[in-house]
Parts: C-alpha cells; sequence; structure tokens
C-alpha cells in the first residue's frame, strides 16, 4: 500500500481500542490494539496516541479518524456524552492532535460503521440507508444523499430510545418501553433469564448452559443456543425479531431509506433474526403495496467496520 492512500483508524470501545491502516478500497492493514483505560480520561488518550505513533511510524500526513460511543457535537471537536469511557463534554480532538501531531476527527462510533457499509458494504452504492448495530443496546446512523446525516446537535441515529411500550421495561436512558427494551442484546439475556427463573420445562437448555443461574444468562448465550436448534430459544429470537421490524418500519416512515443494514454482535450472529425482521416490516409498514420496500441486508463488514469508516471519513475530510 502506498502511504499517500493510507489513513488511520481507531475504534474506541469500552474493553479495547482497536487501530489500523485503511487504504482508499477500505483495505485493512497493521492491526494494533490496547486495552481501554476506562475509568481514566489521559489514560485513553495516551493509549490512543501509542497506536496512532506505532501505526503512522512517523508520517505525520496521514489523516486520522476515531470512531467513538458517545455524544459528539456538530463539528467532532468535543465529546459532550460517552457512557463507557468518562468523557464528559471534553476537548478531545483537539487534545488528541497536540498528542500525536496529525489532523484528527473524531466521529461517533455507529456512524463510522454505517459510513464504512455505505462505502465498502452492504449499503454501497445507495445514497439513502440506514444502518443500524445491535447489541447490547440499539445504536445507529443515517446516510441522506450519500452524506452522514448527524442532525442539529451531531447526536442523530439514538435510534433504540424511541418509546415503543409507553410504561414498559425501564431503560438506562430514565425512559420505560424503549426499543432497545425489546430488540437488543439486553433484552434477549432478560427474557432468558425469565425463562430460566420460571423454571419451564422448555428452559432446560439455557439451565444447562448456566446451571440455574438466570443472571448468566445474555444474549449471546440465546443466540448461540438458538443457532444449534434450541426450540425456546428459537422462540425467544423470533420475539425479539418481531419487535426490531417494528422500530424498521418507524424509521421507513420517517426516512425512506433504500437499504436498511442490520450489524452489531447481535445483527451479524443471527439470519433468523434478521429474517423475522423483514418479516414483520413488510407486514406492518405503512401503505404498503403503494411504495417499494427498503432492501434488508446484514452488514458486510464485521468488527472492523467502526476503524474502516472512521479512516475514511478522515481521508473524506482531508480532501475537502
Amino acid at each position: 500500500m502506498s502511504s499517500a492512500n493510507l489513513s488511520i483508524g481507531v475504534d474506541i470501545g469500552g474493553t479495547k481500542i482497536l487501530a489500523a491502516l485503511v487504504d482508499e478500497a477500505g483495505n485493512v492493514s497493521g492491526q494494533v490494539h490496547r486495552d481501554t483505560p476506562n475509568h481514566d480520561v489521559a489514560g485513553i488518550e495516551r493509549a490512543i496516541a501509542e497506536v496512532i505513533h506505532e501505526l503512522s511510524g512517523g508520517n505525520e500526513g496521514l489523516p486520522v479518524g476515531i470512531g467513538a460511543a458517545g455524544w459528539m457535537d456538530r463539528k467532532g471537536r468535543n465529546v459532550l456524552f460517552s457512557p463507557h469511557l468518562s468523557w464528559r463534554n471534553e476537548p478531545v480532538r483537539d487534545r488528541l492532535m497536540k498528542l500525536v501531531g496529525h489532523e484528527v476527527t473524531l466521529v461517533n462510533d455507529a456512524d463510522a460503521a454505517g459510513w464504512a457499509e455505505h462505502r465498502f458494504g452492504a449499503g454501497q452504492g445507495e445514497s439513502d440507508m440506514v444502518c443500524l448495530t445491535l447489541g447490547t443496546g440499539i445504536g445507529g446512523a443515517v446516510i441522506l444523499g450519500g452524506q452522514v446525516h448527524r442532525g442539529k446537535s451531531g447526536i442523530a441515529g439514538e435510534f433504540g430510545h424511541q418509546v415503543m411500550v409507553p410504561g414498559g421495561h425501564r431503560c438506562a436512558c430514565g425512559n420505560r418501553g424503549c426499543w432497545e427494551q425489546y430488540a437488543s442484546g439486553n433484552a434477549l439475556g432478560r427474557e432468558g433469564a425469565e425463562l430460566v427463573r420460571s423454571k419451564s420445562p422448555v428452559a432446560f437448555r439455557l439451565r444447562e448452559a448456566v446451571g440455574d443461574n438466570p443472571e448468566a444468562v445474555t444474549g449471546a448465550i440465546v443466540t448461540k443456543l438458538a443457532i444449534e436448534g434450541d426450540p425456546a430459544c428459537a422462540d425467544l429470537i423470533s420475539d425479539m425479531g418481531e419487535w426490531l421490524g417494528l422500530g424498521i418500519s418507524n424509521l421507513v416512515s420517517v426516512l425512506d431509506p433504500g437499504t436498511i443494514v442490520i450489524g452489531g454482535g447481535l445483527g451479524a450472529a443471527s439470519k433468523e433474526l434478521v429474517a423475522k425482521a423483514e418479516e414483520t416490516y413488510r407486514r406492518t409498514l405503512s401503505g404498503r403495496g403503494y411504495r417499494p420496500f427498503a432492501k434488508i441486508s446484514q452488514a458486510q463488514l464485521g468488527p472492523a467496520s467502526g476503524l474502516i469508516g472512521a479512516a475514511d471519513l478522515a481521508r473524506f475530510n482531508q480532501q475537502q
């Protein structure tokens, strides 16, 4: 790879910082990682600087894109709030630029993943798309007219906190009945735990997996057992797919995208979940029969999508 075509992408998670060189076709090389010192603001920034210095090899002309969970201001200078990284209205971009000597683009991690799928993955060639990231919660990105749509304040795409069930399950955001309380890894784990807690005979595989400890049930365990053919866990996946499809119907009614890309760990793991979501979406979309359906696709780029998108956005910004 020629260094003229490279940028550096950094994806900051709650436990791991992953970084790599990315070329203009989205190809990744030289991945490095560090553990995330998640309760130490200065420590996080030093760790980010370390991986950038390691990848750049002294070439300060390489653009750097950093994707992190949280709310960024519209100009991408300050992290207003990051739930796992102890950033609270912090001028992260300027501090990192002083540490590393590179131009830095700071973006939300879901926006970065959505941009990567738009440029190189399941949404390639689609000017208007929505990317959903299904993990412990629901995040996402909106691409409109071939651009990341971030809203006036910079925090568009918080899809998981649309209220689906007034008075429903309490959410960490402070509301009740948010979408991610019914269509996320946490929701799947909660429902599996309820089956174990109830001593239901249909949950014998789940009880075997967690030793009769409901608190040990996770969405990943439920998904794994469903893939292996356990009927009870397959039913839980089907229920979640119903909720996922209803929320997708709402998003399509508002945004009218051409493609919905479903990613994140949970979205990548279960084709059955995505299929059920599409079935429900097609059954519940307003005006069905008189409008085209958006295409529903699983994400293609996997765990590297965040750093690929961040790197590509950094290159894009440098060219403007």
